[in-house]
């Protein structure tokens, strides 16, 4: 896999991830009260879906391109839509939000956002993506250790981790961060995205995210083929903590969407952990 998201910017794993992001923001964002958002792998927050990345892999044609033109999507993945349309002002997706963009552009009056990306070049280009949104900041540092010193003891939180995977820790990272975070904050909803290549790997997260927390995690699993070859990117997997009463409806229409549309003799499931 190549690892620079603006290859994969708008496939199917992003439409899981994004659309679940949008309707669990919008349920949290209906209880009273500020809600601080934390991204701890942010990325770019903007793609070009016409540059050359994104044409070499042919991933968005086959993800947020299929989505734009769906006559049957359900309402779980409007928001996603409504967002992308706003952006490019019509149905054809030239460029796509990223996870920053999305959540700042629905911040509330005092709900905030913070972003944190490692790489310089994609921080830089983030903090220009994001300059028109004041409640939205960014910060060039390592997003778990980042979000854990500054996530608020106390009140309403989100956190989304979304690494790209590339280091042999990122899973051992993510399941502590659910620990700690949660043990920081016993408020804060964590929501974790990771690709799903082999069930050995996958479970082995599981069982360490479950004793690093402490309590039953929410798992949505979109498998658009089956995990026969671990070498691929066989499906994505969105893991919660603390997960809001009725999420399991939509994260299950978002995943049963873009399995039976986008897949190859996958399934999609959504079941507690």
């Amino acid at each position: 896999m190549n690892y620079r998201h603006a290859f994969h910017a708008g496939n199917f794993a992003d439409l899981v991830k994004h659309a679940a992001l949008l309707d669990l923001l919008a349920q949290l964002q209906a209880a009273p009260g500020p809600l601080a958002v934390f991204d701890t792998h942010a990325g770019r927050g903007l793609y070009d879906l016409t540059g050359e990345e994104a044409q070499r892999s042919g991933e968005a044609k086959a993800g947020i391109a299929q989505l734009m033109q769906a006559a049957d999507l359900p309402p779980a993945m409007q928001l996603l839509r409504q967002a992308v349309v706003k952006l490019n002002g019509g149905d054809v997706a030239n460029l796509y939000p990223g996870s920053p963009l999305l959540v700042a552009a629905a911040l509330r009056k005092g709900d905030t956002y913070l972003g944190c990306e490692l790489r310089a070049p994609e921080h830089s280009a983030l903090s220009d993506t994001l300059a028109s949104w004041p409640a939205a900041k960014t910060v060039c540092a390592d997003g778990y250790a980042e979000v854990a010193a500054r996530l608020p003891k106390q009140g309403r939180a989100l956190v989304l981790i979304d690494p790209p995977f590339e280091k042999s820790d990122d899973y051992e990272r993510c399941a502590a961060a659910i620990g700690a975070l949660t043990a920081r904050n016993p408020a804060a909803v964590v929501m974790v995205w990771m690709p799903l290549k082999d069930l050995e790997t996958f479970d082995a997260f599981l069982r360490e995210a479950e004793d690093a927390y402490g309590g039953s995690l929410l798992v949505a699993e979109a498998r658009m083929r089956p995990l026969t070859d671990p070498m691929k990117m066989n499906g994505c997997a969105l893991v919660l903590a603390n997960a809001p009463e009725g999420f399991e409806a939509p994260l299950a229409a978002i995943c049963d969407w873009t399995v039976s549309h986008l897949g190859q003799g996958g399934k999609a499931q959504v079941w507690s952990a």
